[in-house]
């Protein structure tokens, strides 16, 4: 599995288990909705700033984040 698939299921997972629109985790992030929709469909790569907001949003620690990303790519 490539990175930016991993990053997509991430995103879209945690966004939805804490219940949130694109738009509301892009408030929440201070990002663009049409950003995150990017993200979610595998249109770009988030730097690690976005990932440090989006962590933050998912009130998690970006090393969990990352944690994720590992699990999923089986690293």
């Amino acid at each position: 599995m490539e990175l930016k698939e991993a990053i997509s299921i991430v995103i879209k997972q945690e966004r939805k288990k804490n219940g949130m629109s694109q738009e509301e985790l892009a408030h929440l992030c201070n990002m663009d909705r049409t950003y995150i929709s990017l993200l979610e469909r595998k249109k770009r790569n988030p730097t690690l700033d976005v990932i440090f907001r989006m962590s933050n949003s998912f009130q998690m620690k970006p090393s969990t984040f990352v944690k994720m990303l590992e699990d999923i790519m089986h690293l």
